[in-house]
């Protein structure tokens, strides 16, 4: 057996669960002769035990690579929010700010099924309040609890300490870790990299002394991991890797085993592909990219990955799609077959660490190379995120096997990969503060994609909630000269909007609703038309959005505000009615709703209405005075006056 390879690990069983699959394995079974005729009995794990002396030393290092590595990510800390998708999971996501368990175990965001994820984000809001700082810094925790998972593995996998401590630094401080640390949405990556990698812990674990409580384990681990983020369905494929580098004999029963595990990740995967179908993402680029130019896609998106590993360049939070393939995405088909005969050639002569790297790494990001289409990119910095840990393990591994054998090279070795990976830890630190806000992060996109409409938009998007309308029109206007979707016409007409440039407005939204007449836009020309005296016109295009969709909440509040203008308050009501079946914390509707139901002589239920805004947000003065005016229609004097006098003590004027 080559030097350093792992000892050959005997066939076990996952889970008593499966006894109708599978016989148990248990400590006490004698041993048995496998097809090479070596010994089947459990064998201890590679690394040779580390002297007492040696473990307080040991996990001070560890504690300062953590520490480092909380440094490198530190300035997300002082990050926003940004508008790529923080919007429509968090910051603006009604099951968030409603903690909707029933909502979030349910429903998908923007395709994505992710639960888990979006559960932790509506316990930070409701202990917290919207706060990016508190989110930002459990991004961070959870990072470095998948770092101290990555010791523990890769000591398992046979690293001596020195070198697991340089494979943790690459998969702690590498620059494509940012993207999944320092943006808020992928808190989903480091959340279920804890779950994939625990899982991975626990299955080393268990290869050396199987468990039954440990087998069960995994497997709610897994379960639960899967809520977190889909990619989770490749943890049976990785435990095949490990079974590999361990010497277990490839045969039908290693997949046997792990059935149940593998039916689970079909039943997610299926759900994953449905959300996603009914999103419309899996044909977001079917117009420009189609047939074989899907496989010239994925070969260079491997490729890619592949140099990244070594050298990370021109990392950006967005990789558009060209609109025609290079040269060099054909060139990649070719160099990816290479790369696949040299790990077949390597598999067949047992050079187990390029194999097991690169098979580790294939698993988890063969799903992710964008030969099925999905989203408005076709690389991605945060697929790499649990990918990457076979090549950094076998990296450190390969430079470990070759200092055993040439010990002279020891401190120079030593001295240029620690110089590596301090590299890495100042290109990240840099790296995480292009996510400071929107405006840093589409700044930085158009350092190298100044040719495609999607980033102008969002930074536009950023400079108008900000009220930098004369910078946002410039972008919105680039934007549409290269060839932006109906989204930017919306965008653009809510600027006009704002300025109060309603014909301008609307001439926008016809433009975005000729693209795509989506519920959106029909909703807001109508408010358009309103404000330009259209009341008429102005219903007609609300009322087609609620038909196109009829949980665009918007409608119902932009609706409700026409018919009270219109005196129309048994319509107004029932559209705030609907409305709060939406958003069922907002105070302000509870309020108006109360003025709709006093219009109408309903002055008990006004006054239920009241009473709830005030719940909702005790600080309101005028809610205060407008239940006490109600209470003094019902004739409640006592009821009148304390209201009064809370409304005094709040600021608000009582005559």
């Amino acid at each position: 057996m080559p030097l350093g390879e792992p000892h050959p690990i005997p066939e076990i069983r996952l889970l008593p669960l499966y006894l109708c699959l599978n016989p148990l394995v248990t400590m006490g079974r004698k041993s048995k002769k496998n097809q090479t005729g070596r010994s089947s009995q459990i064998l201890p794990a590679t690394p040779a035990p580390h002297s007492p002396e040696q473990k307080p030393a040991n996990r001070t290092y560890l504690w300062v690579l953590l520490v480092v590595s909380f440094a490198v990510f530190s300035p997300s800390l002082k990050s926003d929010f940004v508008n790529w998708d923080d919007d429509r999971n968090v910051y603006e996501n009604p099951m968030v700010k409603n903690f909707d368990l029933k909502g979030i175990f349910t429903q998908n965001v923007i395709g994505n099924y992710n639960p888990l994820s979006i559960l932790s984000f509506a316990v930070e809001h409701k202990l917290f309040g919207m706060d990016p700082m508190v989110m930002h810094l459990n991004n961070i925790l959870l990072h470095l609890l998948c770092v101290l998972f990555c010791a523990l593995i890769f000591e398992r996998l046979g690293l001596t300490f020195p070198f697991a401590m340089l494979g943790v630094a690459l998969f702690a401080w590498h620059p494509l870790r940012v993207e999944s640390v320092s943006w808020i949405t992928e808190r989903k990556d480091v959340l279920y990299g804890v779950f994939f990698l625990s899982c991975t812990w626990l299955y080393l674990r268990n290869l050396e002394h199987p468990s039954q409580k440990r087998s069960i384990a995994i497997f709610i681990l897994f379960l639960t991991g899967l809520f977190a983020k889909i990619q989770m369905v490749t943890l049976p494929l990785t435990m095949l890797a490990i079974d590999y580098w361990k010497g277990r004999p490839l045969n039908l029963g290693l997949l046997k085993e792990k059935l149940p595990h593998f039916a689970a990740s079909l039943a997610f995967g299926l759900i994953g592909l449905l959300f996603l179908r009914e999103q419309g993402s899996l044909e977001a680029n079917d117009t420009v990219h189609t047939g074989l130019s899907r496989i010239f896609i994925g070969s260079y998106s491997l490729m890619v990955y592949l140099i990244k590993w070594l050298v990370p360049y021109e990392m950006s939070p967005l990789y558009p799609y060209p609109q025609q393939l290079s040269a060099l995405h054909y060139l990649s088909l070719p160099a990816a077959i290479a790369v696949l005969v040299f790990v077949y050639v390597a598999f067949r002569r047992n050079w187990r660490t390029p194999v097991f790297g690169f098979v580790f790494f294939f698993f988890n990001i063969a799903f992710l190379l964008q030969i099925l289409g999905a989203g408005q990119g076709y690389l991605a910095d945060r697929f790499t995120y649990i990918a990457f840990t076979g090549l950094f393990f076998s990296s450190a591994f390969g430079l470990q096997q070759f200092l055993e054998k040439s010990p002279n090279f020891r401190l120079p070795s030593i001295a240029a990969a620690g110089m590596y990976v301090a590299i890495l830890a100042v290109i990240s630190y840099r790296q995480t503060k292009i996510w400071a806000n929107s405006e840093t992060l589409w700044t930085h996109v158009l350092k190298y994609y100044s040719n495609t409409a999607l980033p102008y938009n969002n930074r536009a998007n950023h400079y108008r909630d900000h009220k930098q309308f004369d910078l946002a029109l410039q972008d919105y206007n680039e934007a549409v000269r290269h060839k932006a979707g109906h989204a930017t016409y919306n965008s653009r007409a809510k600027l006009f909007f704002q300025r109060n440039e309603d014909a301008k407005a609307i001439q926008d939204y016809d433009k975005a609703i000729s693209m795509m007449p989506k519920a959106e836009y029909y909703v807001n020309r109508g408010a358009a038309k309103a404000k330009l005296g259209r009341p008429q016109e102005a219903l007609e295009d609300i009322n087609k959005g609620l038909q196109i969709d009829p949980n665009w909440k918007t409608g119902y509040l932009n609706r409700s505000i026409l018919h009270n203008q219109l005196g129309m308050y048994d319509k107004a009501i029932a559209d705030i009615d609907r409305y709060l079946q939406f958003e069922p914390r907002n105070a302000d509707l509870w309020y108006e709703g109360g003025r709709c139901r006093r219009a109408l002589n309903q002055n008990d239920r006004a006054l239920s209405y009241y009473s709830k805004a005030i719940e909702i947000n005790p600080r309101v003065g005028l809610f205060y005075l407008e239940r006490g005016k109600t209470h003094q229609l019902l004739g409640n004097a006592q009821a009148a006056s304390s209201d009064f006098d809370r409304a005094r003590q709040l600021g608000e004027p009582v005559r």
